[in-house]
């Protein structure tokens, strides 16, 4: 018998039994969950997860059932304190360093049944999106293990309102999660600032500079790759991974975001349409080899690798224009002619929350707009 279905055999034991609390697997560890008194109120409770320490494997599996039972004593009698079970692991061995700990962390990571379905794409985040965050907090932490104190510091070690210290508080709550800390109240908060840095908001692309830009290019190649940002919002690695014959003579102009990509397959609508014949996209439908001869072969590369080499050509270029402010001046064309937040999300390969975060001016001053339309219109009416 597997150990997945010797969870499931214990846990429906468990359940007949009328124990509410559960074993279960994450990543290469084995977790208690149930409901536990709340930490910061014990006269409550929810659902919440015990971190036990052992491997996810046969023996571990054992000493995982006497812990329950261990635990669920603990709440009958009404004795479980949460400082029983951080000072050491179950089985009596110290805490693990914040190098060990991270390991763990990784192997989880991957071991993610979701990240499976991606492995180029799980790549590319780990190590642009956790990896960095990651390394700054382990000097903090030296030979200790991972607190919540920690992680805090780590966190403001990044300025205020940077993209980075968004990107860094989403990798440390989820290392959080995985071990189990509690993290401050404040937290979100603290991690406030994605999106435009107020400088940048001010300085977003006019469609003539973005048209102008171009001219800037002289490989008529990157030229294309230019032109297809500029009218899709791609992100820099996108470019090379698209389905792009609608754009073909007589295509719907509707190109595809392949799955193998950060966040998987999407499609996407050009705005402004007629940006596809001043770019000459068409030529594309045909044959994407017109575009620039990258390594797209992602056991020889990764998507980070790939768009890097599309910001360090627009560096060389001289552009005044960033691949991102193509990005971002697509979204705000978008809610300039009244596109669904939900649509345009669902395009950019991205969850609506963040969308309304990052443009929160624009959608703000779109829809106050049209509450005043509404409202002079029913006065005149």
């Amino acid at each position: 018998m597997d150990l997945r279905c010797a969870l499931e055999e214990l846990n429906q034991r468990l359940a007949h039994q009328g124990t509410r609390l559960r074993l279960e697997q994450r990543g290469q560890r084995l977790n208690l969950r149930g409901p536990l008194p709340d930490r910061h109120d014990p006269g409550d409770s929810r659902i919440q997860r015990i971190s036990l320490g052992l491997s996810a494997d046969r023996q571990g599996l054992v000493v995982a059932e006497q812990t329950l039972l261990i635990v669920q004593r603990q709440l009958d009698r009404g004795q479980f304190r949460w400082d029983d079970w951080r000072s050491s692991s179950v089985d009596g061995s110290s805490r693990r360093t914040a190098g060990d700990a991270i390991e763990d962390f990784e192997r989880a990571f991957f071991a993610d049944p979701r990240r499976r379905r991606s492995p180029a794409g799980s790549r590319t985040t780990w190590t642009s999106a956790y990896r960095p965050y990651l390394r700054r907090l382990l000097p903090l932490c030296g030979d200790g293990e991972i607190t919540a104190q920690r992680l805090t510091e780590t966190l403001s070690s990044y300025g205020d309102g940077s993209r980075s210290r968004q990107q860094c508080a989403t990798a440390l709550a989820a290392l959080a999660a995985h071990l189990m800390i509690d993290l401050p109240q404040d937290w979100r908060q603290e991690a406030a600032g994605y999106g435009l840095h107020q400088a940048r908001f001010r300085r977003l692309p006019m469609d003539a500079q973005i048209l102008e830009g171009v001219l800037r290019i002289p490989n008529p190649r990157w030229r294309l790759a230019y032109g297809l940002m500029a009218t899709y919002g791609l992100r820099n690695h996108e470019v090379f991974f698209c389905d792009l014959s609608p754009l073909a003579e007589g295509g719907d102009q509707v190109i595809r975001v392949l799955p193998t990509t950060k966040t998987g397959e999407h499609q996407v609508w050009p705005f402004q349409p007629d940006w596809v014949e001043r770019f000459g996209l068409r030529q594309l439908g045909d044959t994407s080899d017109a575009l620039p001869a990258i390594c797209t072969d992602l056991r020889r590369t990764t998507l980070q690798q790939v768009g890097r080499r599309v910001s360090e050509q627009f560096r060389r270029y001289q552009l005044p224009i960033t691949p991102y402010d193509l990005r971002h001046a697509w979204a705000v064309r978008t809610i300039h002619i009244g596109l669904p937040d939900t649509v345009a999300a669902r395009m950019m390969g991205h969850s609506v929350a963040i969308h309304t975060r990052t443009y929160h001016h624009w959608i703000t001053r779109r829809d106050q707009q049209q509450a005043v339309d509404a409202a002079l219109a029913r006065q005149h009416a």
